[in-house]
């Protein structure tokens, strides 16, 4: 299985990466943990098999020129009954645009109908912490609703995750953004 995600500035990675320490911290969620060296991300698409030369070669060329894009977080949310608390960021018509060329541009890529990461069925997120019973997620909840003001970053690069194991999905390619001027 594959996933196609975009990462963030140093800063903004920074400031998740610093609620996941706080809520392993205080034995709310142990996410950060589950997968070696696990990034903060919103993911784009998912795939369960891939060629992986062919979309790497694809995926170099569409982003060569592509502009980073602003991305700014304010709301925080959960799925029904998942335990996932995640930050949600504002759903402007660049992210949107994003999203929907990739699909458009590596449609032929797309081998599960069902995907939730397809158009018109994408909530994008970040997830702060998962699987948590529903104390943890009330716990997770607030701990993060008060602590942080909106969030004010960019996706800086796209990358391609493999989950070989439940704990391990290395990053296998990455494509930097250009630079706004």
């Amino acid at each position: 299985m594959y996933g196609v995600v975009a990462l963030f500035d140093e800063r903004t990675e920074q400031i998740i990466k610093n609620i996941w320490t706080e809520l392993r911290e205080k034995s709310i969620s142990f996410y950060a943990d589950e997968v070696v060296d696990r990034k903060p991300h919103l993911t784009l698409a998912s795939y369960h098999k891939l060629d992986k030369v062919r979309f790497t070669d694809q995926l170099n060329e569409f982003y060569e020129n592509k502009p980073e894009i602003d991305i700014m977080f304010n709301s925080i949310g959960s799925f029904f009954n998942t335990g996932i608390l995640f930050f949600t960021p504002n759903v402007t018509k660049e992210l949107i645009e994003f999203h929907e060329n990739f699909h458009r541009h590596f449609k032929q890529f797309n081998d599960n109908p069902k995907s939730m990461y397809l158009p018109g069925k994408w909530v994008p997120h970040c997830t702060l912490a998962n699987r948590l019973s529903p104390d943890k997620l009330v716990e997770a909840y607030k701990h993060c609703l008060y602590r942080y003001d909106t969030i004010v970053g960019k996706i800086k690069e796209i990358g391609v995750i493999e989950i070989v194991s439940k704990n391990n999905a290395p990053m296998i390619y990455s494509k930097s953004l250009k630079p706004n001027q």
